[in-house]
């Protein structure tokens, strides 16, 4: 994957209800209307940016919100979409600068200024939403609107290297300080009834999770450019064997995440469709939560999570639950990114090691069989988890060292579950905010304040004031993100992952591509797979 890492402290960024598908108009596949009808089975938490940090939230949010940099399609260079000029401050490395665009307005006419900007990222701070992308944010100190067209951001560190790319992520987006409440997440249907987006569409209907029509917006004027199809209609799934069926006959145009390998690998073989693979970079990772995983103290937990590392076939679950669509990940950073390294495979190896395992439990006085409940979701991540948590339980067993217990929950319930200290050992994946080493770190290792902002997986990793707080860690985040020079960047990002691997607060399986299938008259499906792991409509046409 491309190394998008600048060099310098500078990034300047120059000028530039039940409804039916005949109800949205978006027609079927292969009539001569407009539209185009995407499939999913990603679920949307909330369309308020305040209140989500998921994939199917995202792709909402990237058609109608407008952000102060974007990357185009096909690129990963930021350019200007609400900014006309993003800028460190020549004085103070602390301030990030950002000159709006004249005349911006939201759909419903509001004018769209830099206190809607300031508005729009303190909110996310200050509500705080376990389902929200906070954690983001933790680099900003502060941000405010000094005029209406310019937004002051002042920063934790002088010239931080990743925050130009953070405005991009799911705490980018703009809301209407008008409409959108200070104090709290607004609801999906006053999101579509208040249309303060500015972005590339607007929303014209919405039943949440069953069908959303998306209009161009003819006012925007941003990074994306004029969207090449007027009318989208996203078409939400309950199965996987739903949105293949529907791709297949020609029912929908574009089927985006999640078909099962299986699916996939048929798929190729049918001349009907044609499936586009992208940049890959998605994770799929086990969460050890720190407080109620077993073990009676800190050293047994740890050596718990030393010998689950030790006892997993990643090649296995690559191969006969994935078709080899995923590949073993050895590491949170993906290989392919600038940095990577295989941390866990040079402390535990690439296939199972019992005796291993057995002598980290011996060593701490574990008693064994280790009772694990282990949790996994069945819609969010794709009908495959099933198979693959099978998988993982019956490796955890074969050992003679654990008994599983082993069971799921849907994605509504598993969100806030989790959240609250539900589950001892669970399921997550992670979809990356922007194509950067750090972005598979700071998210998840970042110190954690549960009364403030902390990592969004609620593990307790890191933790203020609490046996899992890592000062040391922390200091080597901060010292990637302020380095400028990629030599001895990447030498810090190697020990970070190395400190990872000892400490398993994660235990990363799997990575893969992007996949999306479509009609064979579709285009613009290969451009917006790209390493900005954004889906654009806007490249979308037949």
């Amino acid at each position: 994957m491309k190394n998008v890492r600048r060099g310098t402290a500078l990034v300047a960024v120059a000028a530039a209800t039940g409804l039916a598908l005949s109800a949205c108009g978006a027609g079927k596949s292969g009539d001569s209307g407009d539209g185009l009808i995407v499939g999913t089975t990603d679920k949307v938490v909330s369309i308020d940016p305040a209140g989500s940090y998921d994939n199917g939230s995202l792709n909402v949010q990237t058609q109608v919100y407008q952000y102060l940099l974007n990357f185009p399609a096909g690129s990963t260079e930021l350019t200007p979409d609400a900014a006309e000029k993003c800028d460190f401050d020549a004085d103070d490395g602390t301030k990030y600068v950002c000159t709006l665009k004249p005349g911006l307005k939201f759909a419903n006419g509001n004018d769209l200024t830099a206190s809607d900007v300031a508005f729009s990222f303190q909110r996310i701070v200050e509500i705080n939403d376990p389902n929200g992308p906070a954690s983001l944010l933790g680099a900003m100190k502060s941000v405010e609107a000094t005029d209406d067209q310019t937004v002051t951001f002042t920063l934790a560190a002088p010239n931080d290297q990743t925050f130009p790319q953070v405005l991009v992520t799911s705490a980018g987006p703009i809301v209407d300080e008008d409409t959108y409440p200070a104090d709290k997440v607004l609801d999906d249907d006053a999101a579509v009834e208040a249309n303060g987006f500015s972005g590339p569409y607007t929303i014209a209907s919405y039943e949440k999770n069953q069908l959303a029509e998306f209009k161009a917006n003819p006012d925007y004027d941003g990074t994306y450019g004029k969207a090449k199809t007027d009318q989208v209609t996203m078409k939400y799934y309950a199965k996987a064997e739903n949105l293949k069926l529907d791709v297949q006959n020609g029912d929908i145009d574009v089927a985006y995440r999640s078909l099962t390998p299986t699916d996939i690998a048929s798929l190729e073989k049918d001349d009907k469709v044609k499936v586009h693979k992208g940049a890959g970079g998605e994770l799929r990772y086990i969460v050890f939560n720190l407080k109620t995983m077993p073990g009676d103290d800190v050293d047994q937990k740890l050596a718990i999570r030393k010998a689950v590392a030790s006892s997993i076939d990643r090649g296995e679950l690559a191969e006969q639950v994935y078709k080899g669509t995923f590949t073993p990940a050895y590491s949170m950073v993906p290989d392919g990114q600038a940095g990577a390294t295989e941390a866990f495979k040079d402390l535990y190896g690439d296939a199972p090691d019992k005796a291993e395992a057995q002598k980290f439990l011996d060593d701490a006085g574990v008693k064994t069989p280790v009772d694990v409940k282990l949790q996994y979701n069945p819609d969010h991540y794709g009908s495959s988890s099933a198979e693959e948590y099978a998988a993982v339980k019956r490796q955890l067993e074969d050992t003679g060292l654990f008994t599983v217990s082993l069971q799921s929950t849907e994605w509504n319930t598993y969100s806030e579950e989790y959240n609250a200290d539900g589950y001892p050992v669970f399921q997550l994946g992670w979809f990356p905010d922007f194509p950067d080493a750090d972005n598979y770190l700071s998210p998840f290792l970042s110190p954690y304040d549960k009364d403030k902002s902390g990592n969004f997986t609620n593990s307790h990793y890191n933790e203020i004031g609490t046996d899992f707080e890592d000062e040391t860690m922390t200091k080597l985040l901060d010292d990637e993100r302020t380095d400028g020079d990629q030599a001895s960047r990447e030498a810090t990002l190697k020990q970070i992952q190395d400190r990872l691997a000892d400490q398993v607060p994660f235990l990363p399986l799997l990575t893969g591509s992007q996949v999306a299938i479509a009609g064979t008259d579709v285009q613009g499906v290969d451009t917006t797979l790209d390493p900005s792991f954004k889906f654009r409509f806007t490249s979308l046409s037949k």
